[in-house]
């Protein structure tokens, strides 16, 4: 089955407003043509509502780099999903390795944010993998298994349709290293058959799985071709507009 591809550019904690639009401008001309993909960007929260401006007309999507799982209430620095449609974003990203790994996130917490996220109709990219130690130790599949169950808790059927899974090997974030095609591709398979146990293969073949870890022009097109790698989720070379288009317009 030919899923659709999805290319998100995290920014992270990077770009003001007058240089995130200025990217996003140029993000919104390198995905004119490239009906057969999404293209989805998510800025700091601070220039959602600008970035999404500049892009109003165009088919590239928004997304929040996390969320809360309550509609509004005394969360100090949290942002709803409420806020987030508010702005013009349609979805969000969840339990990135740096909410893990930096603030602590526990597979609990992320799981009430996919909830959250989902009962209010946002699209989840839900974000999960191994530390070095952990792969060094052979743990990889054991790793993914326990953040995805235990992220999907509580999931329905039919809320699997804005789902997207994304694995990002921790030791290959910001590091220039790269899984090898052949280990992208086999953490990959491993996740689609775990998904078809939690939910049904119907849904395992739907479900779009992205690749994130230092993907740049270089390793994408490899990248792409295998068979249940679906995306991929771009942090450093999405702040580059050259390279992230490249990336976008992949072979």
């Amino acid at each position: 089955m030919k899923r659709r591809a999805l290319i998100a550019g995290n920014w992270k904690m990077h770009t003001s407003v007058i240089d995130g639009c200025d990217l996003a401008t140029k993000v919104a001309k390198s995905a004119v043509g490239a009906d057969d993909r999404d293209v989805l960007l998510a800025p700091p929260f601070t220039i959602i509502s600008e970035v999404g401006h500049v892009l109003r007309g165009s088919s590239v999507l928004l997304a929040g780099q996390n969320v809360c799982w309550e509609a509004q209430g005394a969360f100090t620095g949290e942002i709803s999903p409420v806020m987030l449609t508010d702005i013009g974003a349609i979805g969000a990203i969840i339990g990135h390795s740096e909410r893990r790994q930096i603030f602590g996130e526990s597979d609990e917490m992320i799981n009430k944010r996919v909830v959250g996220a989902l009962d209010h109709d946002l699209m989840v990219i839900l974000c999960i993998g191994e530390t070095l130690e952990e792969r060094e130790q052979e743990r990889t599949f054991a790793v993914i298994k326990q953040q995805l169950s235990a992220g999907l808790s509580g999931v329905t059927r039919e809320q699997t349709s804005r789902l997207v899974i994304a694995y990002e090997p921790v030791w290959a974030i910001g590091t220039g290293k790269t899984a090898s095609k052949e280990q992208a591709q086999e953490a990959h398979a491993y996740i689609r058959s775990l998904v078809s146990e939690l939910f049904e293969k119907e849904v395992a073949e739907q479900m779009r799985i992205l690749y994130g870890g230092s993907v740049k022009p270089a390793n994408v097109d490899e990248l792409m071709a295998q068979p249940d790698i679906d995306g991929a989720l771009v942090g450093g070379a999405a702040l580059d507009a050259e390279s992230f288009g490249r990336i976008i317009n992949f072979k």
